[in-house]
């Protein structure tokens, strides 16, 4: 049995204010004494740890154990994001409406029993993972001692391993029931307008055999918005560890991507369906019971509170939750009550299974760590230097004793083992080692068409997988990399830069017939000229995409959610579909409508890309080229209108990296937004003209290289 005690100060004043969490447990002390590493004092570690700084301000720390790489790790974000670091960690603990008031008090109610269940199983962790997490903590507080005039508001608070765990510590609560509700209307509603703007990633591998070099290559090609926090380091532990890649900003666990010297690897959203609705038969006899295997149980009841800012004082929100041992109720009607089971319930070693997959040396050992199933989701694209390439569709997807309910109903259960309490071993999940054509690719499409010449088919697998989809960002990746070409690093990240938009290679032609059949005034047809003489790119000095992208929005919503193409996709036809225009008619008056628009708009219609869309950050206002995924583009970029009408970036590429294996690796990286978010820093735009030029910049990670682009070097502490 565990105990703990939770111990809070306060002080003199609400802004003053400052919070402790106190967390012991004697049988975890007793546990983990002869385990962990005897504690070191942050003055200490701030001696041990050496933070280089290179081009672009890539900060690459060097520590002698992990918990000094992990010190180093927060004393770097928090010099390049501040307060950005803090907040989740103040969040994960359920006091962030101490700070921010009653608007906070949701998320803190329910963080309250994750950081009840990171407390409990902290001590069940590995000793590396734990490190890890107690350096990150202990990076914070040794920053916000020696500059106590950053972040007034925290002063005196002390963060602790704990936390860090909380961040990826999940629990279901009723709450996620109700984004379910909400998730599904917006699915539907989606299901009726263009959505041109994915959210997601492209991943590439290459094997030896399509490489220059005879070396693996790996790509890894997120898009997020560039708010996301993406944060570029590398942490060198002699001997143990000697990783480079993306953190997220506020934690040591994230969607971590990246490479060490063995291996490396790429994460693309893929959606799984990870929850399941049951519909519980209510006792009619007992309040409160539910009936289950012929026998009536109590709905278990859960009590949380939270503390908020009420002007100079604090107030104390409680609220109630319901509980089964299958998940929390989220509803209650008509005899029936509503449990929402879901995976990543409770599950606590997210961290865990990171730190694995960072210590890995070789296939086996990585996907060891990936038999954890702790990260619920992500497509996974790997490569390392004995030349593997391999792809899992990752998914801690369960296991159904009866068919789903799928997004609009819930599934009736009079017996427990109706109920999922499983969930597919990793072994048995899509994936893909060393195929045929020497390539894996991933646009969050999903894993049938991962490879052209092993085509993963849908009866594979069980009912509740994905159905077969390739939309025209994953066509247009095939046709970049479908073939026999051998290149070099430098080759595939030009490639990688592709500017072609698909979907006007499909509908173009077609588009100017219909046009041209309708005997078109002389602006029209001049206009149509200009789209036939276009290059179907949407790069920053082309012109003729941003006619094409305007029509082809007022055309599908003219359709009002009918199918647009005269020949929609075919799993039979992946890359021959779709194509064609269900309506010419409708697409000649489309096009008319966008030269009104434009006009309008803009004055004129005949626009360079980069004209409209830009690069604005900080004193930066730039031409740029990329566009939304759904319009085919490979090289995606989302825009939100400014208010001269213009578009500003607002995600999509903006941290890239790409890998070769060679001895030792070489690589190419770049971050848009750049190493801080400080608009007083140099690196806050320092990457943004590599960035809309299509370059990356060389990345540092041996010892030569961080010598050679050495702009300073420091212990914590010294700045």
């Amino acid at each position: 049995m565990l105990f703990f005690a939770f111990h809070s100060t306060r002080g003199a004043n609400l802004f003053n204010f400052h919070r402790t969490k106190v967390i012991i447990s004697f049988c975890c002390l007793f546990l983990l004494g002869s385990q962990i590493l005897p504690a070191q004092s942050a003055e200490e570690l701030a001696q041990q740890v050496q933070i280089r700084r290179t081009e672009y301000g890539v900060p690459h720390i060097l520590a002698p154990n992990l918990r000094g790489g992990a010190f180093g790790l927060a004393y770097c974000e928090l010099e390049d994001y501040g307060e950005r670091v803090i907040v989740p960690l103040v969040a994960a603990r359920g006091d962030l409406a101490v700070l921010e008031g009653f608007s906070a008090i949701e998320s803190d109610l329910i963080n309250q029993l994750g950081y009840e269940r990171a407390a409990a199983t902290y001590h069940l962790l590995d000793v590396e993972t734990r490190e890890m997490m107690e350096g990150f903590a202990q990076g914070i507080n040794f920053y916000l001692e020696k500059h106590p005039d950053a972040f007034p508001q925290y002063k005196g608070w002390q963060f602790t391993g704990y936390d860090i765990a909380a961040l990826t510590t999940g629990v279901i609560t009723e709450t996620d029931g109700r984004r379910f509700v909400t998730q599904m209307k917006r699915r539907k509603a989606a299901q009726e307008q263009l959505q041109l703007n994915e959210a997601g990633s492209n991943a590439w591998a290459f094997a030896p055999s399509r490489t220059r070099s005879g070396h693996a290559i790996l790509v890894r090609n997120p898009h997020l918005s560039w708010t996301a926090g993406y944060y570029e380091a590398q942490l060198t532990v002699p001997g143990l560890l000697n990783f480079y890649g993306d953190f997220r900003i506020g934690g040591v666990f994230a969607i971590i991507g990246g490479f060490n010297e063995h291996l490396g690897w790429s994460t693309t959203n893929n959606h799984p369906d990870l929850n399941e609705v049951y519909a519980l038969q209510a006792d009619p006899e007992q309040a409160d019971h539910y009936l289950i295997d012929g026998l009536s149980f109590p709905l278990e009841r859960k009590l949380v509170r939270a503390e908020f800012k009420n002007g100079n004082a604090l107030a104390l929100e409680t609220r109630e939750l319901l509980f089964t041992p299958y998940g929390p109720v989220i509803h209650r009607e008509d005899g029936k009550i509503y449990v929402l089971k879901q995976a990543g319930d409770g599950e606590y070693r997210r961290g865990q299974q990171f730190t694995r997959m960072l210590l890995a040396k070789n296939l086996e050992e990585w996907k060891d760590a990936m038999r954890m199933q702790a990260i619920t989701a992500s497509n996974y694209t790997y490569a390392d230097a004995d030349g593997n390439i391999f792809y899992v569709w990752n998914a801690t997807t369960p296991d159904l004793p009866l068919a789903s309910g799928g997004d609009t109903a819930a599934v009736a259960v009079q017996k427990s083992s109706q109920i999922w309490s499983k969930i597919v071993p990793f072994d048995d999940l899509p994936q893909l080692h060393n195929p045929k054509g020497g390539y894996l690719h991933n646009e969050n499409d999903p894993f049938h068409f991962t490879n052209l010449h092993e085509i993963l088919q849908p009866d594979q697998f069980p009912a509740n997988f994905p159905q077969p989809q390739l939309r025209q960002r994953s066509q247009l990746s095939l046709l970049l990399i479908d073939n026999e070409d051998k290149m070099s690093l430098e080759e595939v990240v030009a490639r990688k830069h592709s500017m072609r938009m698909l979907v006007a290679e499909q509908l173009k032609p077609e588009l100017i017939k219909a046009v041209r059949a309708g005997k078109p005034k002389r602006e029209v047809r001049k206009a149509i000229d200009h789209l036939e003489a276009w290059d179907n790119t949407v790069a920053a000095e082309s012109r003729g995409g941003v006619l094409f992208e305007n029509w082809f929005v007022n055309y599908s919503e003219m359709m009002k959610g009918k199918e647009v193409y005269a020949t929609p996709w075919s799993f039979d036809d992946p890359m021959g579909t779709p194509h064609g225009l269900a309506d010419p008619a409708k697409a000649a008056a489309a096009f008319q409508a966008s030269l009104d628009s434009l006009t309008a708009k803009y004055g004129t219609w005949d626009l360079a890309w980069g004209e409209v869309h830009r690069l604005r950050l900080g004193k930066l206002d730039l031409p740029v080229g990329g566009g939304a995924g759904g319009l085919g583009c490979f090289r995606v970029l989302w825009f939100s209108e400014d208010k001269d009408g213009k578009q500003r970036i607002r995600g999509g590429d903006g941290w890239q990296l790409a890998v070769e294996f060679s001895d030792p690796p070489r690589a190419y990286s770049v971050l848009a937004y750049g190493q801080s978010n400080d608009e007083n820093s140099p690196h806050h735009t320092d990457q943004a003209e590599l960035f809309v030029n299509n370059k990356m910049k060389k990345v540092a990670y041996t010892e030569e290289d961080i010598r050679q682009m050495l702009l300073e070097e420091y212990h914590p502490g010294e700045k």
